[in-house]
């Protein structure tokens, strides 16, 4: 792709983050990821790289900062995202990167899958993973369905305030993995903190909300009847994900059509080879600090930093201070 003369070389993206106050945030993204989210009385979500339309990202850093992800897609299109990603995605950038503090339970909900968003919302689906770097004693989560179900069963199951009963609830630990695709019933538990990786979306169906008040005493609004359609209402024998963890390699925690995520666990120097990779890399640091280095510039990452690796960087290298913890996430098409 030829150059305009001011164009600005692309490097390394680190976006200001985007606070949200949550009826169930809690206070642990600035005690545990030292983000000031003042003057919220609480965070529950920081959204680290976005393009959903109000919520766009901005550049923090560089001759690029207070650039939008938008007007950069618009600039640099392939070079960018990757040709390919491009040529899918366009001006919409395809992923959402979010941390995720619950101080109480999150609402019972589900997301429609791309059809179903196409159709009702003009939006993508929302399939999503969770990693858990932090988790409070006896924190739990829901996800899936206990049994096999069906929509008549279910419906009459919500009715008569027995959902609780057909919902696969575990408890969980640091380290845990889970993939949740489109339609699958779930809740994140109190106590726990995560990195989430979704497709672009902001659709969610909320199906309980154990009947609390929000700011201004009013019920938060539910979906029942968006609900029923989405839905997967099939029991599956392992929601959790097995993984191995090898040390300075990358070990394969999600892998699908929207995302796939490695887990690296560094404790020295690894060089990065992208030459393969059809897409944009990101990287997420949820634990201890280090450098990135390209052949131009050395960047600090740390807990709780989320880097952005445009398409036309293809050799990197990650040097911790001692141990560092990266989630690496790209598309494969």
């Amino acid at each position: 792709m030829l150059r305009l003369m001011d164009e600005k070389m692309l490097y390394p993206l680190k976006f200001k983050t985007i606070f949200k106050d949550k009826i169930w945030g809690g206070n642990k993204i600035h005690s545990i990821l030292n983000k000031d989210y003042s003057p919220l009385p609480n965070c529950g979500e920081t959204w680290e790289i976005s393009g959903v339309t109000g919520n766009v990202s901005v550049v923090e850093y560089g001759e690029l900062k207070d650039k939008s992800l938008t007007d950069l897609i618009l600039q640099y299109k392939g070079d960018l995202l990757g040709p390919d990603i491009y040529a899918n995605f366009g001006n919409e950038f395809p992923l959402l990167i979010k941390f995720i503090d619950a101080n109480e339970d999150l609402s019972i909900q589900v997301h429609p899958d791309d059809i179903l968003g196409k159709a009702r919302h003009n939006s993508f689906g929302k399939t999503e993973m969770w990693y858990i770097f932090q988790a409070d004693q006896g924190s739990s989560l829901i996800v899936g369905f206990n049994k096999d179900t069906n929509p008549e069963e279910y419906q009459a199951s919500l009715n008569n305030g027995k959902l609780m009963e057909i919902l696969n609830r575990e408890v969980v630990s640091v380290g845990d993995c889970y993939f949740i695709p489109a339609g699958r019933v779930h809740t994140i538990g109190k106590g726990l903190l995560l990195a989430e990786i979704q497709q672009t979306s902001d659709v969610t169906y909320r199906i309980y909300d154990f009947d609390r008040l929000d700011d201004k005493g009013q019920k938060r609004d539910l979906h029942t009847e968006e609900s029923v359609e989405a839905l997967d209402y099939k029991f599956h024998p392992q929601y959790k994900t097995n993984y191995s963890i090898h040390k300075n390699s990358a070990n394969l925690l999600a892998k699908c059509q929207y995302f796939t995520t490695n887990l690296l666990v560094l404790d020295k120097t690894i060089n990065k080879d992208y030459t393969g990779k059809k897409s944009f890399i990101i990287l997420i640091c949820f634990e201890g600090a280090g450098s990135i280095t390209t052949s131009e510039e050395k960047y600090e990452i740390k807990k709780g930093d989320s880097y952005l690796i445009p398409f036309s960087i293809k050799n990197l290298s990650i040097n911790p201070v001692g141990v560092i913890k990266i989630l690496e996430v790209y598309i494969e098409i």
